[in-house]
């Protein structure tokens, strides 16, 4: 993952609820076209996408000062 995208996942867990699955279908659209994928997700990673959804409308994120020390540890 880039880092601008990790940054725009974390404005994005910053959202209400209702924001971040706004956000989510904005990510999704591209890789849609009238109900038709251009692309097909693995299944892992579709499975990831909505554990990771779950973890943000709880409430659950990384603690900042840990993802800056994993940017210093692989130069980001």
């Amino acid at each position: 993952m880039t880092k601008l995208l990790e940054q725009a996942i974390a404005e994005i867990g910053k959202l209400p609820g209702a924001g971040q699955d706004r956000a989510a279908h904005s990510l999704f659209g591209p890789i849609q076209q009238e109900g038709q994928a251009e692309h097909q997700l693995p299944p892992v990673q579709v499975e990831r996408g909505r554990l990771g959804l779950a973890q943000a409308q709880r409430g659950e994120f990384a603690d900042p000062q840990d993802i800056e020390e994993l940017w210093r540890r692989f130069g980001l």
